[in-house]
């Protein structure tokens, strides 16, 4: 792009704060409308609440903002990119997005979209789409370089699957070529592929890997959303509908928000609900791997009906000295376990115990979650480049 052209979507800047979210549902309803069989790979129940036309716009504001320099958005490219390659996307669908994205910034703008300013924004997609293309290529081939490794879409049989609370399945997947699986690193996900009769078309969600490394099989945890017709929980449903020897697609492990497996760094979890599930992970990892770093974990949930893993950390807590755990339910029993507190997680509360030195941040679960414990960490001090958390979802979190 030129200096010039750079000015041009700039000028933008202003319309997409006002006006972003206009945009991208109309391009979304454009593209959908010629393009049916991207919903297959769209997140319909998002498209249905809002939440990705949000996510979207907010993706077009920061780009335009950071023209001048988008190398400062790497780390969030990096994380689009993994999520990217979970879905198999192709640079083709590039193609498809870019056409349906200048012509809706034209159908929107109106007579403001000059040709000058949509060459611009032209320019600008396309120079997007080649930084992406790369980013995925490389996660392509650096997973198809590990053992076990593949591209796309691999058939795999359910062959166990445990209750772990009211409204929470373990599901253990083998590959149903009998092959070797590629090894992730604690914290990452998996995306699942299923036809939803409901819809009428594949859905694909990513689920935290919930356990430490296993040759022999793939262990995700799901949570089953909202009501049975309800948009949420269109694919936790139909998983939890699942039986022992049914088969899924899978896509190889991906995700940028996951712990090392090699360095001595304390640990502090902090977890809400089915966010337990990439903690536990990294919690599991760090044991198997003899390293026992200092760990402390904040779990929140409603109660103990819904405390999944419950048993399996409160064994861990009793054998390590390494762990501390501070579990917070919103409604306690009269015989609960004194352990127990009730209420919701307070970290200025529990600063003696979550100010370490050195210490790597974790957040998984709900978006207001999230905001509340990274908030209080920063007000405790800790530098922001010591935290990192999972939004499950699309991207609408940011913090300066």
């Amino acid at each position: 792009m030129n200096s010039n052209q750079k000015k041009l979507v700039t000028s933008t800047v202003p319309v997409l704060k006002t006006n972003g979210t206009d945009l991208t549902k109309h391009f979304y309803a454009r593209m959908f409308k010629q393009h049916p069989e991207l919903k297959n790979i769209f997140n319909m129940s998002h498209q249905a609440s809002g939440k990705q036309q949000h996510a979207l716009a907010g993706a077009v504001l920061a780009y335009a903002e950071h023209i001048e320099n988008p190398e400062v958005l790497m780390n969030v490219l990096k994380s689009i990119g993994n999520k990217h390659v979970s879905l198999n996307i192709s640079p083709e669908q590039y193609d498809i997005v870019g056409h349906h994205l200048i012509s809706s910034i034209k159908e929107v703008l109106g007579e403001a979209a000059t040709d000058e300013l949509i060459e611009a924004w032209t320019q600008a997609y396309n120079e997007l789409a080649q930084i992406m293309i790369s980013i995925e290529e490389d996660l392509y081939q650096s997973t198809l370089k590990k053992e076990g490794g593949w591209k796309g879409w691999r058939t795999f049989v359910i062959a166990d699957i445990v209750e772990e609370s009211s409204e929470v399945k373990s599901f253990y997947l083998k590959p149903k070529d009998q092959g070797s699986i590629a090894d992730y690193l604690p914290g990452q996900y998996l995306s699942v592929k299923l036809f939803i009769p409901g819809l009428g078309h594949e859905q694909v969600r990513q689920y935290s890997l919930s356990s430490a490394f296993n040759p022999e099989h793939y262990r995700i945890s799901v949570k089953k959303e909202g009501h049975p017709n309800a948009p949420e929980g269109a694919v936790s449903n139909v998983l939890h509908q699942k039986n022992t020897g049914d088969e899924i697609w899978v896509s190889a492990p991906s995700g940028v928000f996951h712990a090392g497996v090699d360095g001595n760094q304390p640990l502090v979890l902090i977890s809400g609900g089915i966010g337990v599930t990439p903690l536990l992970s990294m919690l599991e990892t760090n044991k198997n791997k003899l390293q026992e770093n200092t760990t402390v974990w904040l779990h929140s949930c409603r109660n103990e009906k819904v405390h999944a893993f419950k048993d399996q950390i409160d064994l861990l807590n009793q054998d390590s000295e390494w762990l501390t755990t501070h579990i917070f339910y919103e409604t306690v029993s009269n015989n609960e376990n004194n352990a127990i507190k009730e209420g919701r997680i307070d970290l200025a509360e529990l600063k003696d115990e979550v100010l370490i030195d050195d210490a790597k941040y974790y957040i998984c679960g709900p978006e207001v979650f999230i905001k509340v414990q990274y908030n209080s960490l920063i007000k405790l001090g800790i530098a922001q480049e010591n935290i990192l958390f999972e939004e499950f979802g699309p991207q609408l979190l940011h913090f300066n």
